[in-house]
């Protein structure tokens, strides 16, 4: 969106696992970022676009490209771990042509490599701040994630579970975002109530790292890679063990292009 050209927006859209993003080309200097309101309308999905959020693939002085997310609500949000995949496949579309990418995300900087056409390996920032609380294990992975054991997370009531738990006095000020999981060996099911989405979406994958280290924090059997069924498909997260910090951590998944098109600014 440019000052001389205001009255519609260029965009892609993108999904990892069913979560899903509006993305756009802001490597112009005249780009503006669209206002709260616009964010929120665009990512609507009755009056809108539809989406979890929208990515801004931005210049970066020093790296490939930098990462800017905001959230459903409009608001900036903290890295989103399907989002960088799927900004890294935008960035090849968008001619930023290579095997292994290098760029800026709010939480630092990231690595991405194309494993295949459709999926790619995200490299995560390491974990080394895990609370082991009454209830369950809280994990910052870039974003403040709480895990809770339930029997059956693709079943469970995600709107009561975000509902009691999202501001949670406990996760300070932000809040947290809520994830319910079960799991045998390295095989984990997952579901998610994001933060600034306010509501469940078909995978998180900040959500899938921060369950991979909760199991691995639980698991008297060690293992360095796992499987993570999410609603919307699965996901794969490798990571190295060293007492209750973690490096090495990958995230593995699909970054899907949906379709494009042109929404007109209307503020």
């Amino acid at each position: 969106m440019t000052e001389s050209d205001l009255e519609s927006i260029h965009f892609h859209k993108y999904h990892g696992a069913g979560n899903d993003f509006i993305l756009i080309d802001a490597r112009a200097s005249s780009f503006m970022v669209p206002p709260e309101n616009f964010i929120r309308k665009m990512c609507d999905r009755h009056f809108g676009i539809g989406a979890d959020g929208l990515m801004l693939l931005m210049p970066s002085a020093s790296y490939d490209f930098s990462m800017k997310y905001y959230n459903s609500d409009g608001r900036e949000g903290s890295m989103c771990g399907n989002g960088g995949r799927c900004i890294t496949a935008f960035a090849r579309k968008c001619g930023i042509v290579k095997k292994n990418y290098v760029f800026e995300a709010i939480d630092g900087i990231h690595n991405a490599e194309f494993t295949s056409e459709t999926t790619i390996s995200l490299r995560m920032n390491d974990i080394t701040e895990m609370k082991i609380l009454d209830d369950g294990i809280f994990v910052n992975t870039g974003s403040p994630h709480f895990i809770l054991l339930h029997d059956d997370p693709h079943r469970a009531d995600m709107n009561l579970f975000g509902k009691k738990y999202r501001y949670d006095s406990r996760f300070g000020e932000g809040g947290a975002n809520i994830n319910l999981i079960s799991y045998n060996r390295n095989q984990i099911t997952i579901a998610t109530f994001e933060r600034g989405v306010e509501a469940e979406t078909l995978a998180c994958g900040t959500g899938a790292v921060a369950a991979a280290a909760a199991v691995a924090l639980k698991n008297s059997e060690q293992y360095n890679e796992y499987q993570i069924s999410a609603k919307g498909g699965r996901l794969t997260v490798k990571l190295m063990q060293t007492g209750i910090t973690f490096s090495d951590v990958f995230l593995s998944g699909p970054a899907e292009f949906v379709f494009e098109g042109e929404m007109l600014f209307l503020p």
